[in-house]
Order: C-alpha cells, then sequence, then structure tokens
C-alpha cells in the first residue's frame, strides 16, 4: 500500500492524482539526477507500480482506486524522460501530462480495461507518452535548449 499510494499521498484530500504528479516534479528538479538515473527510476517505479497497484486493487476493491497514485509517478517521469529536467520542461510536462491523464484520448480510455496493475498503470503510460511528444514538440517550437 505504500508504493502504491506513494507513502499515503493518494489519501490526499483533494486531487491526490495532481499531488502525486506535483511532487514527482519536484523530486525530479531537486535531485541530482543523471539521464541514466532518471530512467532507472522510471523502470522502477513503472514494475514495482505494476505490482503495487495490482495488490491494493484487492485491498482497496474496486477497479483502479482513487488512492493509488504510483501510476501518476511512472507517467510524469514519462514524460520528460528524454528532455533535460528544466523548469520551463518540467512546468509544460506536468500541465499537459495532467491534461491527458484526465481527458484520456484513445487509447489511454481503452487501456484501463486491462486487468489488475496492467490496466491501473496503462492509462497514466499513455498519457505520459502523449505529453512527452507534446512537451517535445513545444520545445523545440520555442527554441528551449
Amino acid at each position: 500500500m505504500l508504493v502504491a499510494t506513494v507513502g499515503g499521498v493518494g489519501r490526499a484530500p483533494i486531487a491526490p492524482g495532481t499531488v502525486a504528479s506535483a511532487i514527482t516534479v519536484v523530486v525530479l528538479a531537486v535531485l541530482p539526477f543523471s539521464r541514466p538515473a532518471v530512467i532507472g527510476f522510471f523502470v522502477v517505479v513503472t514494475v514495482g507500480g505494476v505490482l503495487a497497484s495490482q495488490r491494493a486493487e484487492r485491498w482497496l476493491g474496486g477497479k483502479d482506486p482513487g488512492a493509488i497514485v504510483i501510476d501518476e509517478v511512472a507517467g510524469m517521469t514519462l514524460s520528460v524522460l528524454v528532455l533535460p529536467l528544466t523548469l520551463p520542461v518540467l512546468a509544460t510536462a506536468f500541465v499537459l501530462f495532467r491534461v491527458f491523464d484526465v481527458v484520456k484520448p484513445f487509447p489511454a480510455n481503452w487501456s484501463q480495461r486491462l486487468p489488475g496493475g496492467v490496466g491501473v498503470m496503462a492509462d497514466d503510460l499513455i498519457a505520459g507518452v502523449y505529453a512527452l511528444a507534446l512537451t517535445a514538440l513545444v520545445r523545440e517550437l520555442l527554441g528551449w535548449r
């Protein structure tokens, strides 16, 4: 439960997914992550998130309960995975990731039907891919280096 709820962040009274995403941004901005470290962090969070969220679904009951927010950590990390961790990149990716996570454009909306932890994580990973692509495009168009 600690992993699935990111140490209890998933119990935040208002917008726990947004809180978990914001904490991820702060961690990525503050800690001196190298590119391989960010990739390693993403892999560990994603694999651990699938396993933890599958168990948490059983404990909490229901499909993808709101208290599970490890998927937001994975998706937010994916949204900046290959980009420099600058403030403009992190802020843009955060906003775009939250929009895509809430709106759930295809196939994110469909992916939630997948069973267990894979279904919990998949929609946020898809939102992360969309946010990554759009953030990279914005970065290129605005000439951010």
